[in-house]
């Protein structure tokens, strides 16, 4: 049983086996609640028939232990329906956010924030509340109401039979909307996610609506999100109501079989008056939790959604390798790379170089060529389809990408900084450095200018994304981030391609105290950012077309001669 719900709900091996007690003790529970009923009965059967009363001491300890156990029962199902519960939506969300750590860093470049963020919060919400209020509760109705049919079927037949036929015609209602159930829900699912994508959007790109205007296409976007998810929505509320209430009219339809048969054969002197309460109030008990069971049964439609969002994230595949990186020396060597981000769809195709350590190596070419892709799979953001990459001849797909990091700075073009202090922006470069190491490195990067006019200096908080700093300012602190980590290699895609002369100057200056007597492989835009490299790699297509020092490339004539041409006639 733990390995079917382990296999069904995508469950760790201690939220397995807590449901299974779940189930057990929510039976308990309910059979301790018919408990008063089947004593009350026992009771008005000796009045009915005449016999010796039992003390009413006896009733009233009898009542005193069903009290005690309902109280037990009562106390052991909650701590398995909700505190097990929420503690196995926590390891849920736990081991969510372990396995998003394991994924290659690309990937979430590929996918939407708010498709990640509403599978680990709302998603796991969602099952959290459906393990707490009916997932356990379904199981337990189901062997309850085996139990007590199969008591009802050694007591009397006829009336049993007339009891449950109703079941399995409710069910069978149910059952054959199932699949439809599941359709729908799926597109629901999926209608809502693309409300919270396009909101995302909106939000991420509104300075760009708003320059150009294009408010009132997002909003008639957003308009008829929203419009497709109420109408799909209102039909599934359709859908499911009308199977729920017709399931549950076609239940009621047991109380009056029961009170039908029952009279005939009590007339018919087949039955006592005993046996023919016991099943009226015993029906009471069988029939509530097949409704709950069918509502519960509805529920689960959409739980199978979820679970397969979060079994698919489960089964994504996670970079490994070694935690121990000692590699002789910091050469970054390709041999025969070929790398693609979608089948058939080759991005790098035999890619072949070697970046030295205590050099600069400059990756330059066409937009589209490849020059990013290289700095991503050196860093092992995606793993590559064949060939090798090795840093100081150690194959960095054997090596854990936490572990490969560690020695690699990266600094990108687009800089990512946090809503929190400009110290502790730059802290990021190195946990636990002192504010005088911080302030180092912000020295070094240039960053003291601007942050002796800012009000509160290193302490400012500066908004989200950076917000209130420019982007050369922004930029400076990424460099200081990346002195302060003073790692043995250094990647940089073009520090410099976004800001304005004066800022260049700034950055380079400060790039140059980042990259001394380090492995730098730098991505340049601008061809003449890169006269005074030591060696050139020239990408076109995702193919190596020449490769050299600037002036043995400049002699040649080829690729990077035309490149420095044609931007030197633009005026860059």
């Amino acid at each position: 049983m733990i390995r079917y719900f382990l296999n069904r709900f995508a469950m760790t091996q201690a939220g397995a086996k807590d449901l299974v007690i779940a189930i057990f003790s929510h039976i308990v529970f309910d059979i301790a609640l018919i408990l008063p009923a089947v004593f009350a009965l026992m009771y008005i059967h000796q009045v009915l028939e005449a016999e010796s009363v039992t003390s009413i001491w006896y009733y009233l300890l009898a009542a005193v232990i069903m009290f005690a156990m309902m109280y037990v029962a009562a106390k052991v199902d909650y701590k398995m329906l909700y505190t097990k519960t929420y503690t196995e939506a926590a390891e849920r969300r736990i081991n969510l956010a372990e396995k998003l750590r394991l994924l290659p860093l690309a990937f979430f470049s590929k996918k939407d924030v708010s498709d990640l963020s509403s599978t680990i919060m709302d998603d796991t919400t969602e099952l959290e509340t459906l393990f707490s209020h009916a997932v356990p509760q379904l199981y337990a109705a189901i062997i309850n109401s085996i139990l007590l049919t199969f008591g009802l079927f050694f007591l009397d037949w006829p009336l049993a039979l007339a009891t449950v036929w109703v079941i399995p015609v409710a069910y069978l209602v149910f059952r054959l909307s199932k699949r439809a159930q599941q359709a729908i829900n799926r597109k629901l699912y999926q209608q809502k996610r693309d409300v919270s994508e396009v909101m995302q959007e909106g939000f991420d790109q509104y300075s760009e609506l708003y320059a150009y205007n294009r408010e009132e296409d997002y909003l008639a976007q957003f308009d008829q999100r929203i419009n497709a998810y109420e109408k799909t929505l209102i039909r599934s509320e359709l859908l499911i109501g009308s199977v729920l209430n017709l399931s549950h009219a076609l239940l009621k339809l047991g109380i009056p079989s029961i009170v039908l048969v029952g009279a005939y054969r009590y007339f018919a002197d087949d039955i006592t008056l005993f046996t023919y309460l016991i099943f009226i109030i015993v029906s009471v008990r069988i029939y509530q939790p097949i409704e709950a069971m069918i509502d519960y049964f509805a529920a689960l439609n959409m739980l199978d959604v979820r679970v397969d969002r979060m079994r698919e994230m489960q089964d994504l595949p996670t970079q490994t390798g070694s935690e121990n990186f000692d590699p002789k020396g910091y050469d970054i060597v390709f041999d025969d790379v070929s790398f693609s981000y979608e089948k058939d769809q080759n991005t790098l195709q035999n890619l072949s170089f070697t970046a030295k350590q205590g050099e600069v190596t400059a990756l330059v070419g066409p937009s589209g060529g490849g020059k990013s892709t290289v700095t991503k799979i050196a860093a092992r953001f995606w793993d590559i389809d064949s060939g090798k990459i090795t840093i100081g001849g150690v194959d960095i797909s054997t090596i854990d990408p936490e572990a490969l990091l560690r020695h690699i700075s990266i600094v990108f073009q687009d800089v990512a900084l946090f809503d929190a202090s400009i110290a502790e922006n730059i802290r990021l470069g190195r946990k636990g450095a002192s504010d005088e190491e911080v302030f180092a490195a912000a020295k070094v990067a240039g960053c003291d200018e601007f942050v002796s006019r800012l009000p509160q200096g290193y302490d400012t908080a500066i908004g989200e994304n950076g917000a209130r700093l420019s982007g050369g300012e922004r930029q400076r602190i990424s460099i200081a981030r990346a002195i302060l980590k003073d790692a043995p290699i250094i990647l940089l895609d073009e520090a410099t391609a976004s800001v304005d002369v004066e800022n260049e100057s700034k950055i380079q200056a400060a790039l140059s105290e980042l990259i001394a007597d380090k492995t730098v492989l730098i991505i340049a835009h601008r061809m003449r950012t890169v006269t005074g490299v030591d060696h050139i790699i020239v990408l076109s297509e995702g193919k190596l077309v020449e490769q050299g020092s600037p002036q043995q490339l400049k002699d040649a004539g080829g690729h990077f001669a035309g490149l420095l041409a044609r931007q030197q006639d633009s005026g860059f």
